[in-house]
């Protein structure tokens, strides 16, 4: 998820966001040759677009046709590179929870001194705050979507980060090899996934962690996981764990989330290659097509992982995150360990006792998350999803039972129904602003054992490697997809494409995987960044919408703009091509989420700006899909673009510490108490040369406590609704 320099991610061969897609699909620039000359988009692509779009119904995702009346009532917070969480005038924060806060009342405090042992972090919050999400908490212990005073939390842990706070002195490694098995032990227990119950005070808005609470929960990197869907049982899946491929252990950089409309919690597998190594010379004890699959998601052979945790000895805990051929056949080694990520991940906070579920159907890649559409009673459930990195596409799941309300509360039980069967979309964007969802069903649309580019043994071959099966289908490459949202309003979607370096000149010639500027994706440009440094290509990024046609979620049909291009106000105007002024500049969207009015919260993870500001989070009151017009990005590429941001519809929030990502989002349903995440403050820094100290920092700004990522409740101090 993150593109700052993060000490482990740096490390990895593969670094986060890289591209491994090296297919011959046409990215949108070599759609526009043969579909739009710059002429035709200024002069007539708008209108069609327009007319395509506006002329259907708000009937099924949105509800109503009436948007919710919003307004931004706080004032814009400043650009600040203080190492606090600066929030508007008349607003107040406290800290829910951070790294190594136990979720018992018989463990001790955090010590800030890293002296917490491994098992201990199997009731402590982990490493890495991530996406969340809240679930009201009925008395009965049910599911209450309404309930706002009382509830369970959810949140990613998506990975240890530097400068490694939660070990004494940092990690231990010796020629590549880390000597301290406990400290791997420990950076197991810290992944995954946290659940904890949450309660309001006596007065006020504020929640604190209920502690002891039977709800309270770690799901880890060793936490058994079962697998639901066309891969469960199928022999790519198959381990010494599981020789059956029915389960697997543990979860792993769990970066964006996702709920469900049963109240179950989703987790998102993106950057799991960072976890596992693979051999040298195991292309030849591998087929050609198993060497295919593993190469386009970046495992190629002698790749050692970031984490190192393959190396930390012969015990089975650290064997199994090599991907290596050992053994006769892969019920007896973990060749197949790969193949066990990079899945949605269900889990029932409400059952303490449940197994995780990883639900194969809905196609495994980097994951960011897996946002839903609202239900309807009688028809498909729908969820969107992006797989974040360079050149890699977009997807949606939509469901073969048809939605019924009494399945709320139903947990596993109801995710079996919905999400173990269905059909798995992905994108093309095509360059007059129109789009469509390509079926990636094992026997349509080349998807079978002659395919050129793969050969399809099943429907879990297909799903197993649904990067190659976009490959097959001529998906479109897209820039990094990150967070997506759901309007509830319309319906209309949103998702970030966070920022692009290798993005070159249009009259250049790209290599490797450079591209040249399209409609989707239009600017190239140069910035210099602290006078000093110069940045190309796309360095802010920006935010893609579209609506599905006929406003059905289930559509094979959509039509697209941009809502939103990142940009310092100071900018050229075709660089800033949203007209954003100091109130509500920001580069890099990460983070996004709509709150149930239908305001919508950017987020920013971000490096090219941190020169000016840290981090931040803006709240936006989105028009919809056609708003705007036709323009003319920097370095002449034609694009089309929604209405231009005013201080009204896009203000800055927050501002968070020094070297941090503000990530995640989630509310009460009341609006009353907000609660976001600040994941890796003071990630450049070192346990000797710390950088932050927050969130010590946050009350004493001559604190030199080590710097932990935390969960962060925002209320106002009148105890009114959040931003409005």
């Amino acid at each position: 998820m993150s593109m700052t320099p993060h000490a482990l991610e740096t490390a990895s061969p593969l670094n986060d966001g890289d591209s491994t897609n090296t297919s011959a699909n046409p990215h949108i620039d070599d759609l526009i040759a043969v579909r739009m000359s710059r002429r035709g988009v200024l002069k007539g692509g708008i209108a069609v677009t327009a007319s395509t779009l506006l002329g259907t119904s708000l009937s099924a995702c949105g509800g109503s046709t009436d948007d919710a009346p919003l307004a931004l009532n706080f004032d814009a917070v400043a650009k600040n590179k203080n190492d606090l969480v600066t929030v508007p005038a008349g607003y107040q924060i406290s800290v829910l929870h951070a790294l190594g806060d136990p979720l018992t009342s018989t463990d001790a405090a955090w010590a800030d001194n890293g002296s917490e042992s491994a098992d201990s972090y199997n009731n402590r919050i982990g490493d890495g705050h991530d996406g969340m999400h809240y679930f009201g908490l009925s008395d009965a212990g049910a599911f209450d979507a309404n309930r706002s005073d009382r509830g369970l939390i959810c949140v990613n842990h998506e990975y240890v980060v530097g400068p490694y706070a939660l070990h004494p002195s940092g990690r231990t490694v010796v020629n590549n090899v880390r000597t301290v098995p406990a400290e791997v032990d420990k950076e197991i227990n810290a992944h995954g996934v946290s659940v904890a119950e949450i309660k309001r005070g006596a007065s006020g808005t504020a929640m604190s962690m209920v502690k002891g609470s039977r709800y309270n929960r770690r799901i880890t990197s060793a936490t058994p996981m079962a697998f639901s869907g066309p891969a469960r049982g199928n022999a790519l899946v198959s381990t010494k764990y599981s020789a059956d491929g029915t389960m697997t252990r543990g979860t792993n950089n769990n970066c964006g989330n996702g709920y469900t409309p049963w109240g179950t919690y989703l987790t998102c597998e993106e950057n799991f290659t960072n976890v596992i190594g693979r051999a040298a010379g195991d292309n030849a004890l591998r087929s050609a097509k198993e060497v295919t699959g593993l190469n386009r998601y970046g495992m190629t052979q002698g790749r050692r992982s970031p984490y190192m945790w393959e190396t930390a000895g012969a015990d089975d805990l650290y064997v199994r995150w090599s991907a290596s051929v050992t053994g006769a056949n892969a019920g007896v080694d973990y060749r197949n360990i790969f193949n066990t990520f990079g899945w949605i991940v269900e889990i029932d906070p409400f059952d303490p006792a449940s197994t995780p579920l990883k639900h194969t159907a809905l196609g495994r890649f980097a994951h960011e998350g897996c946002w839903p559409c609202k239900a309807v009673a009688g028809k498909p459930v729908v969820f969107y999803m992006g797989d974040d990195s360079r050149n890699e596409y977009i997807y949606k799941f939509v469901s073969k039972a048809l939605w019924d309300a009494a399945d709320v509360g139903k947990g596993h039980t109801a995710g079996q129904k919905y999400m173990s069967e269905g059909t798995l979309y992905v994108a093309r964007f095509n360059a007059d602003g129109s789009g469509n969802w390509i079926e990636l069903t094992h026997g349509k649309n080349g998807l079978d054992a002659a395919n050129a580019i793969y050969p399809f043994a099943d429907q879990a071959d297909v799903l197993v490697h649904a990067r190659l099966a976009g490959d097959a289908v001529g998906a479109t490459k897209m820039d990094r997809p990150e967070w997506g949202a759901v309007n509830p309003i319309n319906g209309e979607v949103y998702m970030t494409l966070t920022n692009n370096s290798n993005r070159v000149s249009p009259s250049a010639t790209p290599t490797g995987s450079q591209l040249k500027p399209d409609t989707a994706n239009p600017r190239y440009y140069e910035d210099i960044k602290g006078g000093t440094t110069t940045q190309k290509g796309n360095p802010n990024g920006h935010i893609i919408r579209w609506r599905e046609a006929g406003n059905d979620p289930a559509a094979a049909t959509f039509a697209w703009d941009i809502y939103l291009f990142a940009a310092e106000a100071g900018a050229a105007a075709d660089v800033n091509l949203s007209g954003l002024t100091d109130v509500n500049d920001f580069s890099s969207p990460d983070g996004l989420w709509f709150d149930r009015n239908g305001m919508l919260w950017i987020q920013t993870d971000d490096g090219a700006y941190t020169d000016v500001t840290n981090c931040m989070m803006l709240a936006a009151i989105p028009g919809k899909v056609g708003d705007g017009s036709a323009a003319v990005a920097a370095g002449g590429t034609p694009t089309i673009k929604g209405a231009n941001a005013t201080p009204a519809t896009v203000r800055r929030f927050l501002v968070g510490p020094k070297e941090c990502e503000i990530t995640g989002t989630a509310m009460t349903p009341d609006r009353k108490t907000m609660f976001i995440n600040v994941q890796h403050p003071g990630e450049d820094g070192s346990l000797a040369a710390p950088t932050s100290a927050w969130p010590a920092s946050q009350t004493d700004a001559t604190a030199t406590k080590r710097p932990r990522s935390a969960t962060v409740v925002i209320t106002r101090t009148d105890g009114g609704q959040i931003a409005i």
